[in-house]
């Protein structure tokens, strides 16, 4: 009988507990769902509910809400849990790390570009990613794969693929022109010096591409990937400069040279071959691999004075410019990151944005901008429009409409890029609106 007694006590003593845990489980959901529901909330009032490239879909259906995409997405609050399913909230703000797509145990999600009500528009590939035109191949950040891994792996395939299909003809002096030395064009660079291929890797600015651009202090989320000729590098979290330096070390490694500072203008398509005519030289080639940014050239304001060699459209060493006059134009994340990188420098920083808030910003740059400007750090120019761009002085209209003028050394513009669709049009390649179509999903 006593034995009897203490086995029902115990009953009911996990019983209790198991009640206990599910209470605080129960408890904790509704918790994390409402958290959740009111960011998204919060999110769409800021503009930023909806994707603007690349973005996580989920798929309510498979969706087991372990929290896993959340927990791994290095971006933060892109992702969060309603009702146990895993939902986007920031949307706009995901830079396509594809870290949730890898974290996901149950294949949940996929990488999509564009939405139902917003097309992105890229060119039409194979899954080869050959174009429209035979021989013209487009790898990485062009075809709507911005992730530094994807790239990498995206640029090593192309070539693979060119290679099989690779018809010389006796009019080309190379076997491949590679346009761009982004993470994929230095991908497809080190597998066509692996394949043997007699190539020639052009790059309108400098070895990097858009990683290059990024301010010194910008930290690049990457991956771990497999670099062509050089193996397996594990970066979860890397600086621009340390992954620069990774690169140049493996193209000196294999005594590989890329050609920077040429930009490609027009590419022709002869008979067999193809002529790629720079703003320098003119080559020959039986094929060519695009593997240029999305953004092509940096936008200009059109602006008088803007010609001068005191403006630029990128920031490159924050840390060697002191006490300057300095106008930053913009209201996006690289423009606020390379404000406050310069005021830290003891700079005069003025910031002119034609909004009158910055709404697609992250929350962070937000809090760092506003504090920088109550502490008289950075001054805010915001409903503003640079008018014209002197030597040492610049014209705003301001949001009163009056024209006035403010000291200056430097100006950066940060204006964002065009679509390099004109570019690719010339060529013929065809050009489709994607809305909401998967570019990684689990097979």
């Amino acid at each position: 009988m006593e034995t009897l007694i203490e086995n029902i006590l115990a009953y009911l003593i996990v019983g209790i507990v198991i009640l206990v845990i599910f209470y605080f489980y129960i408890k904790n959901h509704k918790h994390t769902s409402a958290e959740t529901s009111q960011k998204i909330l919060k999110a769409k009032e800021s503009g930023l509910f909806e994707p603007v490239s690349l973005h996580p879909v989920v798929n309510p259906d498979i969706c087991l809400g372990s929290g896993a995409c959340i927990k791994a997405c290095p971006e933060k609050d892109i992702l969060g849990l309603v009702n146990g399913k895993a939902q986007t909230i920031n949307a706009s703000r995901c830079v396509g790390h594809g870290a949730c797509f890898h974290a996901c145990p149950v294949q949940a999600i996929s990488l999509c570009i564009g939405t139902e009500r917003r097309g992105v528009e890229l060119p039409h590939v194979t899954q080869e990613f050959e174009t429209s035109i035979p021989g013209i191949f487009i790898a990485g950040e062009l075809g709507g794969m911005g992730l530094i891994k994807n790239a990498v792996e995206q640029g090593r395939q192309s070539v693979e693929y060119f290679v099989k299909k690779l018809n010389k003809s006796p009019q080309a002096k190379y076997d491949l022109v590679i346009v761009g030395a982004g993470p994929a064009g230095i991908s497809a660079t080190l597998t066509a010096a692996k394949n043997n291929l007699k190539f020639v890797t052009l790059e309108q600015d400098s070895i990097g591409g858009t990683v290059f651009s990024f301010p010194r202090a910008k930290v690049v989320m990457t991956s771990p990937m497999d670099i062509p000729l050089f193996g397996k590098v594990k970066l979860d979290e890397t600086t621009k400069s340390e992954l620069l330096e990774l690169w140049t070390k493996i193209l000196d490694r294999n005594r590989i040279t890329i050609i920077e500072q040429e930009k490609v203008e027009k590419i022709e398509k002869l008979d067999n071959y193809f002529q790629i005519k720079t703003n320098h030289a003119t080559y020959s080639s039986n094929g060519v691999l695009l593997a240029i940014g999305r953004r092509g050239s940096p936008r200009k304001l059109g602006v008088k004075g803007e010609e001068k060699e005191k403006v630029s459209y990128r920031l490159l060493e924050p840390e060697l410019i002191h006490n300057k006059d300095i106008l930053v134009v913009g209201g996006g994340d690289s423009a606020i990151e390379s404000a406050l990188l310069l005021a830290n420098e003891k700079n005069r920083v003025t910031i002119s944005y034609r909004g009158d808030n910055f709404s697609r910003i992250k929350p962070q740059n937000l809090e760092k901008i506003n504090l920088y400007a109550s502490e008289n750090k950075v001054q805010l120019l915001l409903s503003s429009n640079i008018v014209q761009i002197n030597d040492f002085d610049v014209e705003i209209k301001n949001n009163a409409d009056e024209i006035i003028s403010i000291k200056n050394d430097l100006v950066y513009i940060f204006a964002g890029g065009e679509l390099p669709a004109q570019f690719l049009e010339q060529i013929g390649i065809k050009i489709t609106r994607k809305f909401g179509d998967p570019i990684l999903k689990h097979k």
